[in-house]
């Protein structure tokens, strides 16, 4: 039942039936029902008809709400997987052409390479688009299984611990947010020569932010971070950052790792 049918119905009803019956008291039962035991009646009738008809519609909203949040999500989905495609369209073009210098300079090792990082930007496409947006619908879920996913193929070992509440980060803002970890894990494998990269997803202490960690223990860098933006995609996670409306922070020292926080706000739920 749609909304405009359902303020119809929450307009005509109680007038409808409440007003009937007083019709019916004061011409049929006035005999019958004195004044009081009809004011009771109708008081109990109102109580009645409010408890049965407010039930009945706050579950109907609810359901409502419910299916919407899920077209959400799968909207999320079918916009990650959009931009996911036009990336990997934009990479694998850079990489072919880079493959065809480098096959006529004879140099046989960066094409190698080079075969390897399609093959490798094939194979995270491939999980990406092979699970339908009704399957794991939750974010915690689908990025739980990335990172699985994720770990598999790079042989990097990686820790989670994602407890951010599903209504606090609204389906919009998925998409840049796993954009931002996507790019940190790709950073971490080319870059950082780890053997265990960590996650961390979930409320500040205050309750009122999300906050992102993303560590590992590779070799880490000189200097700030930040200030690299081609080597470690961060204009990439800036951009996104902002679209959250999040900070991003950077903090490497040689030696020891890279660690990455984002921190943003989380959605005001309206009970």
């Amino acid at each position: 039942m749609s909304m405009r049918k359902l303020k119809i119905l929450t307009i005509l009803l109680p007038p409808l039936v409440i007003g009937g019956f007083e019709y019916i008291r004061h011409d049929f039962l006035l005999d019958v029902l004195s004044m009081e035991t009809g004011n009771f009646y109708m008081t109990l009738l109102t109580l009645l008809l409010s408890f049965l008809f407010g039930n009945w519609m706050f579950n109907r909203i609810e359901a409502m709400n419910a299916k919407l949040a899920v077209e959400q999500s799968k909207r999320a989905v079918y916009e990650e997987r959009e931009r996911l495609a036009q990336e990997l369209h934009d990479n694998i073009a850079q990489i072919l052409f880079f493959l065809n210098v480098q096959l006529k300079k004879g140099q046989i090792e960066e094409a190698r390479s080079a075969v390897s990082e399609i093959d490798h930007h094939l194979r995270q496409a491939i999980f990406n688009l092979r699970t339908a947006p009704e399957e794991g619908a939750d974010f915690g879920s689908r990025l739980r299984t990335w990172l699985e996913e994720w770990s598999g193929m790079s042989g990097i070992a990686v820790n989670h611990r994602i407890t951010v509440p599903e209504e606090g980060i609204s389906p919009s803002a998925e998409v840049p947010l796993f954009s931002i970890i996507r790019e940190a894990f790709t950073n971490v494998r080319k870059h950082s020569y780890a053997d265990h990269a960590e996650v961390e997803l979930g409320p500040t202490e205050d309750g009122r932010s999300w906050r992102l960690r993303i560590a590992d223990d590779g070799k880490g860098m000189e200097g700030d971070a930040g200030q690299r933006p081609n080597r470690y995609g961060v204009s990439i996670m800036r951009k996104r950052a902002q679209e959250l409306g999040a900070e991003l922070e950077i903090r490497a020292q040689e030696g020891q790792g890279l660690e990455l926080i984002v921190t943003g706000p989380l959605r005001e739920v309206k009970l």
